[in-house]
């Protein structure tokens, strides 16, 4: 998910610049245009900073399935290396 986010704060520039031409040709950015430009960029670095604090296992954790054990399956986890 962190991956999309950043495809996207890279993407909106270009996209912004496309929308701007076919939407408002005429050489001035219309109100409505940076307003929207504005909410994007909050939206996605929102993200970005959601997707940072979100709780993930360290990255030094070994990966450990799921497994059958006393007729229960456990779900998978991470171990301590």
């Amino acid at each position: 998910m962190l991956r999309l986010v950043e495809i996207l704060m890279i993407a909106a520039p270009i996209g912004f610049f496309l929308a701007w031409r076919l939407l408002a040709p005429s050489r001035e950015l219309t109100r409505s245009m940076v307003g929207a430009a504005v909410l994007l960029v909050l939206v996605l670095a929102g993200s970005l900073l959601w997707l940072r604090w979100e709780a993930a296992e360290p990255a030094d954790a070994a990966y450990v399935p799921s497994r059958l054990r006393d007729g229960r399956v456990l779900p998978p986890d991470a171990a301590p290396r």
